[in-house]
Parts: C-alpha cells; structure tokens; sequence
C-alpha cells in the first residue's frame, strides 16, 4: 500500500515512511502542487494510492465518490512532522485493513 500526502505534508516525510508504506509520494515530489484536488484525486485513484490529508476536502470527495482510492484524514491539526510521522505509525494496522475493505473511504486519525 502506498501513500499520497497532499501538499499541506511535508515530503520529508516519504522517505521514514518507505518501509511501512513502500511506493508513497508526496503530490509536489510528483509535480502535482499546484493541482486542484479533483486532478489528485483521480491521479490517486489511477496509480492505487491512499491520500494522506490534513484538509476536509478529500473526505468530501470520499462521500461524492467513494473509495477508491482510501482517504487518512488527519485530524490532529498542524503538528511537527515528527508528530504527523508517529500518527501515521501508530495507526498503519488501521489504515491497512481499511485499504483492502470497500466499505471503508475515510480513515479519520486523530
């Protein structure tokens, strides 16, 4: 399984992440940060990510569209990357079992 973090995610982040959640990208690694959340999403859905989000928008998406592809909103707020890392972590079980059930389009990780 891997991760897509929205822009408002530091991509300092893929790199600790790689042995949980090997393939994951950050959307400006990938030249997508000045993309409209509709062109991520789809982006998401076509290469089977999971997007990792801090905003709203893409469980809004989640409930116009469903799954795939699999939202982990983090409801934690903004927080040091060490924090937003830990979270993610802490979490991975969760967010795993979630990836491989259809009735599941949002993870909310506080």
């Amino acid at each position: 399984m891997k991760l897509l973090l929205d822009q408002n995610l530091s991509y300092r982040l893929v790199r600790p992440l790689a042995e949980v959640f090997p393939g994951s990208s950050q959307v400006s690694l990938l030249e997508m940060g000045n993309a409209s959340d509709k062109y991520i999403w789809e982006y998401a859905k076509k290469e089977n990510f999971s997007i990792v989000t801090l905003d709203a928008d893409f469980q809004e998406y989640s409930l116009l569209y469903q799954s795939p592809p699999l939202v982990i909103w983090l409801r934690c707020g903004n927080q040091p990357r060490q924090i937003i890392l830990e979270k993610l972590l802490q979490h991975q079980e969760i967010i795993k079992q979630a990836a491989n059930d259809e009735s599941v389009w949002c993870v909310e990780v506080y």
